[in-house]
């Protein structure tokens, strides 16, 4: 499943946190989130950002924080 947003909003969304590229991603339950696609804080750590009704959640403190 791939996030309905609009072609100018994802050319201009980045991740709040280390300010890296967003990409189509799905969250361990299946859902459709936006994952930065740059390490964040730490080599290795990303951050997974849920999309609730077609807007993405762009708060830090609500990513899920994932490993590649």
């Amino acid at each position: 499943m791939t996030a309905q947003i609009d072609g100018w909003l994802r050319e201009i969304l980045r991740c709040p946190v280390c300010r890296g590229e967003l990409v189509d991603g799905t969250s361990p339950d299946g859902a459709p989130e936006l994952q930065c696609a740059d390490d964040c804080e730490q080599a290795g750590q990303r951050r997974g950002y849920r999309i609730d009704d077609g807007i993405p959640v762009m708060l830090a403190d609500e990513a899920r924080v994932f490993s590649v």
